[in-house]
C-alpha cells in the first residue's frame, strides 16, 4: 500500500460520527443537520431540463477530458460577466468533476517531491482536501492560522520566509470555509509578489463566491485581482463549481481557469487520471453557467436565513455575519470552557441539532488550534428548519432546551 495513506487524518464527519456514538437525542425532536455544507435548495428547472434533453440523445461515446467547446465557452463567458476577465476557452479553461477532485489532483500535478521539503501552504482552519492532497503528493502542509480580529482571515504575513522558500503550492479559499472571510486586494498583491519571488503556484478555491450579502460588492476573485494589479495569470488558477452557486452538489461539476501552461500539464494528468465529465452533465452545466436568475434567487434564500437566524443566536453566542458563504463560525458558550466537541455533543443530545466542532476543521500549529472553541453552522436547510435550529440552540444555551 502507498505508505502516504497512513498520514491521512479521519475526515471531520467521521470524527463527528465517533463523537456522537452512543448518544440518544430526543426522538420527539426532528433532527436538524447544520453540520455539513451540502446545499439543500431545489435544483433549478433549467438544469434538470438541459440534463433530460441531453440524456435523450443517448450515452454512446466517451467524453473528452478537455470538455466540450460549448461548456468551456460557457465558463469563459461567465468569467467575463462575473469578474470582467478574458479567458481563452480553449487553453485557459478546463471542466472538472466539481472542485474537490480538482483541488486534490492539482497538487499531484504541481508538487515535485524530489525537492527538499516540498511544502503546501493553506489556511487554518481549512477544507481538509488541501491537507490530504499535500500529503499524498509527498509534500508537508504549513498551516496559516486565522485571525479573529480580522473576521477570521488567514495571516499570510506571518508565514516565515524560510517556509515560503520551499513552498510549491498555496491554497487560498476566498470566501473561506469555514469562516466566510474574503481576501482583499492588498493580500492578493502580497501573495502574487511572493509567488513571483519563489515560483509557487496559487490555487484559489472560490466555490462560495456567489453567496454574498451586498449586490454591489461581490467577492473579489483571484483572476480578477491579478487583472486589477496589472499582472498575468502565471502560476495562478482559480477553481469553482456549481454545487453551491446552483444548489446541485450531485451534478459534480466545476471548472478550473488561469495559467494556460499549468492547465496544459493539468490536462495531461487528468487524461491519465480518467476524470472526463459526462456529456449530459456538460450540457446541463453549460446551461447553469449561462443563467444568473436562479443564482440571484439562491442568494436571496441564504440572505433570508441569515436575517432570521442572527437575531436569535447573537444574544447567546459570539457570532457575526461572515463576509460571504453560508456558514456561521460561532463561539462556544463560556460554560463549556472552550470545548467545542463537548458543546456539539451536548447540543445533539439535548436538542437533536448537529453542528461541526471547529477543532475538527483545523490543526494545532504554533501551540494552538485556531478552530478550538468554535463551531460551524451550515445554513443549508430550508429557512424554517434553520430558524427552528437556532431557537433550539438559543434555548439550550440559556438553560431551557425544548
Amino acid at each position: 500500500m502507498n505508505p502516504r495513506l497512513a498520514r491521512l487524518q479521519p475526515y471531520p464527519f467521521e470524527r463527528l460520527r465517533q463523537l456522537f456514538a452512543g448518544v440518544q437525542p430526543p426522538a420527539a425532536l426532528r433532527h436538524i443537520n447544520l453540520g455539513i455544507g451540502e446545499p439543500r435548495h431545489a435544483a433549478p428547472p433549467l438544469i434538470r431540463q438541459a440534463l433530460d434533453e441531453a440524456l435523450a440523445d443517448g450515452l454512446a461515446g466517451y467524453p473528452a477530458t478537455a470538455g466540450l467547446p460549448l461548456l468551456r465557452e460557457a465558463c469563459a463567458a461567465w468569467l467575463r460577466r462575473r469578474y470582467g476577465v478574458q479567458a481563452d476557452a480553449a487553453t485557459q479553461v478546463l471542466p472538472t468533476l466539481g472542485s474537490r477532485e480538482a483541488l486534490f489532483a492539482l497538487a499531484q500535478t504541481v508538487i515535485d517531491p524530489t525537492r527538499a521539503r516540498p511544502t503546501v501552504v493553506c489556511p487554518n482552519p481549512f477544507y481538509q482536501i488541501y491537507e490530504g492532497a499535500a500529503l499524498l503528493a509527498g509534500a508537508e502542509p504549513h498551516y496559516v492560522p486565522s485571525d479573529a480580529a480580522r473576521n477570521f482571515a488567514p495571516r499570510w504575513d506571518q508565514v516565515p520566509e524560510a517556509v515560503w522558500q520551499r513552498t510549491q503550492l498555496v491554497y487560498v479559499c476566498s470566501p473561506g470555509n469555514p469562516t466566510g472571510a474574503v481576501m482583499p486586494l492588498d493580500e492578493w498583491r502580497m501573495l502574487f509578489e511572493l509567488s513571483e519571488r519563489h515560483g509557487f503556484v496559487i490555487a484559489s478555491d472560490e466555490c462560495y463566491s456567489e453567496i454574498y450579502f451586498d449586490d454591489d460588492a461581490p467577492p473579489l476573485g483571484g483572476l480578477q485581482a491579478a487583472m486589477q494589479l496589472g499582472r498575468g495569470w502565471r502560476h495562478l488558477v482559480m477553481l469553482t463549481s456549481l454545487s453551491k452557486r446552483s444548489s446541485v452538489p450531485g451534478l459534480r461539476s466545476g471548472f478550473v481557469a488561469g495559467d494556460a501552461q499549468l492547465l496544459k500539464s493539468f490536462l495531461l494528468y487528468r487524461t491519465y487520471h480518467g476524470s472526463a465529465m459526462g456529456g449530459a452533465v456538460q450540457a446541463a452545466s453549460a446551461a447553469a453557467w449561462g443563467d444568473e436568475a436562479h443564482v440571484r434567487e439562491n442568494r436571496r434564500l441564504y440572505r433570508d436565513k441569515f436575517a432570521q437566524v442572527m437575531p436569535i443566536l447573537q444574544p447567546v453566542m459570539d457570532v457575526r455575519l461572515p463576509d460571504a458563504s453560508f456558514y456561521l463560525w460561532a463561539g462556544v458558550p463560556p460554560a463549556f470552557g472552550g470545548d467545542d466537541a463537548a458543546f456539539a455533543r451536548a447540543l445533539y443530545a439535548a436538542c437533536h441539532v448537529t453542528v461541526l466542532p471547529g477543532s475538527f476543521l483545523a490543526r494545532e500549529a504554533a501551540g494552538f488550534n485556531p478552530g478550538a472553541g468554535r463551531v460551524r453552522l451550515a445554513l443549508v436547510a430550508p429557512v424554517d428548519e434553520c430558524v427552528q435550529a437556532a431557537r433550539r440552540i438559543a434555548a439550550f444555551i440559556s438553560g431551557n432546551p425544548d
